[in-house]
């Protein structure tokens, strides 16, 4: 991958090239959607022009540039560097999971060891609840990479963490992290939802008690701290906008991160913290090498959006129980109200 700076109309663009390819093109840190029409022809709109780049000269140190599909000038380029690789802790865990070539033996040993610790801790009956949870959570996620096209790696369950699941790609786009990331969420107010209704056809108070733990768990990785999903919709949209303004926001979450923690004694929230605090970092680093296209605003506020009905259908869920006689069921939304 080679990195190229030039300067178009006194305004500097970073491009990355392989070979006469253009993958990434950024301007002031900020990733720009271009188009393909033709070989070695690249246009993008800028300021109400529509950029032509034409790079089939591109090893022999030029370039050509299009104004609204007339040709402008062919350009002399400087010295190319190598662009640096993006390192994310993302990347670093799926480095670790390539290693296990027995993905099959590895899943049905964590799904065990869930189910037994669960099961230790609390009861059966408790124990395969929280595991249908937590698979048809992380199923959201797994379809969602497939709607993208994003080879899966499948589910892992993590004794006492929760649930993982795996894909082979990177994303390429913001929106991709927003949706992928929402999907669990989404599909876990199925569970909730189907809950209530099976619980009225029921009077079986298990049915309830699904609904109401999907409902929590649910809940919970929809706080807007990083590496949980909500941070991840939070990161997207806000990296989207400015990078200083992604760091910002994602840092106000890890404090809100550590005043939950204190607050409620949550001593497992310190251990994602510090997991999100390494993303953060790694996502500032890599900022000038980010290969996401990110949100328009248009997609930032529709982002934002889908994040607060999520939200909302799960806080309903836990509402609808809020008065019931049995203690397990209105627990959830007592802790939501302290």
């Amino acid at each position: 991958m080679i990195r190229l700076q030039l300067s178009l109309a006194n305004e500097t663009f970073t491009l990355h090239l392989k070979g006469a390819q253009l993958v990434q093109l950024f301007h002031q840190q900020q990733a720009i959607a271009f188009e393909n029409p033709e070989q070695q022809m690249y246009e993008f709109d800028f300021q109400g022009q529509r950029i032509g780049l034409d790079t089939s000269t591109v090893l022999d140190k030029s370039l050509g540039v299009y104004v609204n599909q007339q040709w402008v000038s062919q350009l002399a380029l400087p010295a190319m560097q190598e662009a640096e690789p993006k390192r994310g802790i993302i990347g670093l865990l799926a480095l670790g999971f390539k290693l296990f070539k027995s993905a099959k033996v590895v899943k049905a040993a964590l799904a065990g060891a869930s189910v037994a610790g669960y099961a230790w801790l609390f009861s059966i009956e408790f124990a395969l609840m929280l595991i249908a949870c937590l698979v048809v959570h992380e199923y959201g996620h797994v379809r969602a990479m497939k709607y993208f096209g994003i080879k899966t790696k499948g589910i892992y369950l993590i004794p006492f963490v929760g649930g993982l699941a795996v894909s082979d790609d990177k994303i390429t786009t913001r929106w991709q992290d927003v949706v992928i990331s929402l999907m669990g969420p989404a599909f876990g107010l199925i569970t909730s939802v189907l809950g209530v209704v099976l619980y009225y056809a029921t009077e079986m108070e298990i049915f309830a008690g699904v609904a109401v733990l999907s409902a929590l768990l649910n809940l919970f990785n929809l706080l807007p701290i990083l590496p949980l999903d909500g941070g991840h919709v939070l990161k997207s949209i806000s990296f989207s906008m400015r990078s200083w303004i992604g760091l910002s926001v994602c840092l106000l979450g890890v404090l809100f991160g550590l005043w939950l923690s204190y607050t409620f004694g949550l001593m497992l929230l310190v251990f994602f913290l510090f997991v999100g605090a390494l993303e953060i970092v790694f996502e500032w680093r890599g900022r000038h090498y980010s290969h996401l296209i990110p949100l328009d605003t248009y997609g930032q506020g529709f982002s934002a959006v889908m994040y607060a009905l999520v939200v909302a259908g799960h806080v309903a869920v836990m509402m609808h129980f809020a008065d019931s006689e049995s203690a397990i069921l209105s627990l959830p939304m007592k802790i939501l109200s302290s």
